[in-house]
């Protein structure tokens, strides 16, 4: 008590008490200044303060490329937007609404256009969309969904006609909409699907039924409060005038107005429902479509692959529905390049969070000397350093498949679409599988600071969970990768030519079979060991084992259990395989990219190189038990 104080002032807190409760209390509404330090957060001396020079601005340069300057105007207007940063503590409903203004707030205010990227600069338009996700994850996905699903069925699978008459309004966010594929019975098996658009010749409408609970669309984003149109896959039918009465042509895209475009009201027949509250992305307006008999005009049909002509015949260029649906799912194929290249984005931010904090935070040490970082323990390194080196690895091959995506669109090559294919499933299943675990690593390894919510982990790691599920379940691209893998084998052997990212396999099947197992064989030399050839040699010497001792099961389990049952029994050989092809090529770009640094860059390359062999090696330590 001060000595001016009487008895009846102690229940009274004195100016000097009041003062600095006042400052205390102002440091958390108004936080200190980056860069200035708390004495009592000052860094203490590192006992090991050995420092790794890198040229930050040419690194930075090679990875990020010519969209960099995008990307910067993106985070520059959501840093100057402290009102369009999402908070640690939001509502669902309140998170929705927020999603929208940050996704009206780029485009209108910050004059970032991506749509007419989706087709004319894919590559533009995934970098776009890696920094808008680093935002908000459920921003991202808010964005892809209005431009690479909705926007993007509608250029793909539409012609002149849908692109006149939504180009724009989808562009400036007048048209928001959905893509209305997954029903509640049917998610990975599209040609399961079974909402049914019957041509009515009379009216020159095309009539969408639900015809029961199963066919419900399910899991739509932006359906739920936000969507004004959905593009809704549905099984087109025609009337006949057989005995069957209807013919059944196969799965189409039709655009279905969903609300009315002034009072935002469901329309007749279409009912709307709230999927609610999700592990993650709830900024995300998942909803439940149900259609009652709603009428669309004929022109809706989104008809590039198939057209019904007034009179209600069925034209097409391409002969079979098999054909038709092949052709319709590969002009979709840019949302799972998309997510491989976005799941490479999360895991660049739960690393870079990882690895700083971990050089930053101090704890134990020799005797009688200062703490030290926590990087420098073994245990810490093991952790995160792999996981950096393959966020490296990933940025490349994802970059690559980019490429060829964005060759694909240019020249619609029939080869080239099928390597996309191929490639696109194998890279999303195996990266976002990798950054699902490397989350909950990357949260371990910061201990409980990891834990808070402000650090971001518990946010990354549940809005990417579903990475491993949608626009294709993981295990399922696997397995179409294998069948791939498993076609152009048999085609090799029937004198049929290998398409480009499988042509490794040809001198594998030629000559790696023929010879003793690399890594067993001629364990020598260091320098022979951290040989690229030598390990790109191992990594697919595996694949081509694996590829030829599947195919020999395969042959011998068909005879007595079927193809299905042949499949099944060989499953986790198959997707073994995949998994090692991915493996290759993964190392094959990776190895590329650092040699080409290494070529413009020559005294920064031994950091760079040094991260190469720490991904490969992460992998060759398992070759010996797949043998």
């Amino acid at each position: 008590m001060e000595p001016s104080q009487t008895v009846e002032d102690k229940s009274q807190p004195s100016v000097a008490t009041v003062t600095r409760r006042i400052q205390r209390l102002s440091l958390h509404l108004i936080p200190l200044p980056p860069l200035q330090c708390s004495p009592q957060l000052d860094m203490l001396t590192c006992a090991k303060a050995n420092k790794q020079e890198v040229d930050v601005a040419s690194l930075s340069s090679y990875m990020r490329g010519k969209h960099r300057e995008i990307q910067e105007k993106i985070f520059y207007f959501f840093n100057s937007r402290p009102d369009l940063q999402t908070p640690t503590e939001i509502s669902m409903k309140e998170h929705r609404e927020l999603c929208l203004r940050q996704l009206l707030g780029l485009v209108r205010e910050g004059k970032i256009k991506p749509f007419r990227y989706v087709v004319e600069d894919p590559a533009k338009y995934f970098a776009i969309s890696e920094a808008v996700g680093s935002i908000d994850i459920s921003l991202g996905i808010k964005f892809g969904v209005q431009y690479s699903l909705w926007g993007g069925s509608v250029l793909n699978l539409g012609t002149k006609k849908h692109r006149d008459k939504y180009f724009d309004g989808i562009d400036n966010l007048d048209y928001l909409g959905c893509f209305a594929m997954t029903e509640l019975h049917h998610g990975s098996n599209v040609q399961g699907l079974q909402t049914v658009a019957t041509f009515d010749p009379i009216t020159d409408e095309f009539i969408i039924d639900t015809p029961n609970d199963g066919a419900i669309k399910w899991w739509i984003g932006n359906a739920a409060v936000h969507g004004k149109f959905a593009t809704v896959f549905a099984r087109l039918v025609l009337p006949t005038h057989d005995s069957k009465g209807v013919s059944d042509m196969g799965v189409h895209a039709f655009i279905v107005p969903i609300r009315d475009l002034k009072t935002h009201q469901p329309l007749p027949g279409i009912e709307i429902n709230d999927c609610g509250h999700k592990i993650g992305l709830n900024g995300v307006d998942n909803g439940a479509l149900r259609f009652r008999s709603v009428r669309i005009p004929r022109d809706n049909l989104l008809n590039r692959f198939g057209d019904v002509t007034r009179d209600g015949k069925y034209t097409s260029s391409l002969p079979t529905i098999n054909k038709r649906f092949a052709a319709t799912l590969g002009e979709l194929v840019g949302g799972r390049v998309g997510l491989a290249h976005s799941s490479v984005g999360i895991l660049k931010i739960a690393v870079t969070i990882a690895v700083r904090y971990s050089l930053l935070r101090q704890q134990f040490g020799p005797p009688k000397q200062p703490e030290v970082s926590i990087l420098d323990y073994q245990s810490q390194q093991h952790k995160l350093m792999p996981m950096l080196a393959s966020t490296y690895a990933f940025h490349f091959a994802t970059q690559y498949l980019v490429e060829k995506y964005s060759e694909m669109k240019k020249t619609h090559d029939e080869q080239l679409v099928g390597d996309v294919h191929a490639l696109s499933a194998g890279l999303k299943s195996y990266v976002t599988s990798f950054t699902a675990k490397s989350l909950s690593t990357c949260r371990e390894a910061c201990g409980g600071h990891g834990y808070a919510a402000v650090n971001r982990f518990g946010t990354l790691r549940n809005d990417h969970d579903i990475f491993q599920t949608f626009e294709g379940d993981n295990t399922v691209l696997l397995q179409q990768v294998a069948a791939d893998l498993l076609k152009q084998y048999k085609d090799k052997f029937q004198g049929g030519a290998l398409s480009v990212t499988w042509n490794y396999l040809r001198e594998s099947m030629n000559t790696y079979l023929s010879q003793p197992n690399p890594v067993t064989a001629r364990w020598e030399s260091e320098d022979h060991l951290r040989d690229p050839k030598f390990q790109l040699d191992a990594f697919r010497y595996r694949t081509s084992r694996l590829l030829q001792s599947v195919a020999a099961r395969l042959q011998k389990h068909t005879k007595t259990l079927g193809s299905f049952g042949a499949w099944n029994r060989c499953l986790n050989h198959l997707l073994t395989l995949a998994e090692s092809h991915i493996e290759s090529v993964i190392l094959a770009k990776f190895i590329e990219a650092v040699q080409k640094y290494f070529l413009n860059s020559a005294t920064k390359f031994i950091p760079f190189l040094s991260t190469c062999h720490i991904y490969k090696f992460e992998f060759l330590n398992c070759f010996e038990c797949n043998f």
